[in-house]
């Protein structure tokens, strides 16, 4: 991945609404650059076919965005996982272009299938004016302490950071366990805060959000060249409490 991306961990935040952003928008130009970057994007796992759109109308999203990113991809297995992996790479580059952002899970579109591939989620997007209007200091930014999602006491430092990835109606449905050799990441699930997602599209949402979880930490252990060997699994049963989505043998 492209290791700019680290530093706009600290810039992002999602805007719920995008309102008071400024008179400017998002130029032909920067589209076709925002187009040309999909085809950049590192995938989580590799045959996975994967369409990506950028659209002006044909999304149920009215935040205020001047334009819908929309993903699309087979159902295989951890084809969720991908898509938020992918999702979130995307993120961070259009926040290093000032364009602020909103995952939007709830929206739907025209056109569910395109091209042979199913409809996931999409992003909404609007050109910001200033970076003063992104996130001035993501530690206050309410997120669950160290000790509830990163047992063991090796790579804290990345532990502090990656706690801030975002997820749907912020459950943080992640837990990893770390050693010195190895840092497991499961996606935890726990009956409870779900905001207004529907009760049967928790687990959904929650393995995208995984996806992009796996984006933060590569970022944070690439920044601070630790080498490592990465697995992804495959989900045995997703109503388990404890699900293995990745070890990272740290090398």
């Amino acid at each position: 991945m492209n290791n700019e991306l680290y530093n706009m961990i600290f810039k992002r935040k999602s805007f719920h609404l995008f309102r008071n952003i400024g008179e400017e928008h998002i130029t032909d130009e920067e589209i076709r650059d925002i187009e040309n970057q999909f085809k950049k994007l590192t995938p989580l796992v590799e045959d996975i076919k994967v369409k990506i759109e950028i659209v002006k109308e044909g999304a149920s999203c009215k935040r205020g965005q001047e334009y819908c990113i929309l993903f699309y991809s087979e159902k295989k297995d951890n084809y969720l996982q991908n898509i938020g992996y992918l999702g979130e790479q995307l993120d961070l580059y259009l926040v290093s272009k000032n364009i602020g952002t909103l995952w939007f899970g709830i929206g739907k579109v025209d056109e569910p299938q395109k091209d042979g591939l199913d409809f996931v989620i999409m992003i909404a997007i609007a050109k910001v004016d200033s970076e003063e209007k992104f996130r001035k200091d993501m530690y206050k930014s309410k997120r669950k302490e160290i000790q509830e999602i990163w047992s063991g006491e090796n790579y804290i430092d990345i532990a502090n950071i990656v706690r801030f990835t975002p997820s749907a109606c912020n459950t943080q449905p992640w837990r990893v366990e770390s050693s010195k050799n190895e840092i497991k990441v499961y996606r935890y699930r726990k009956e409870g805060k779900r905001g207004i997602m529907p009760k049967d599209r928790v687990i959904y949402y929650n393995q995208i959000d995984i996806g992009i979880f796996l984006c933060f930490l590569e970022l944070c252990l690439d920044k601070n060249n630790i080498k490592y060997e990465k697995n992804i699994y495959v989900e045995e049963n997703h109503e388990n409490e404890n699900n293995l989505t990745a070890i990272y043998k740290i090398k």
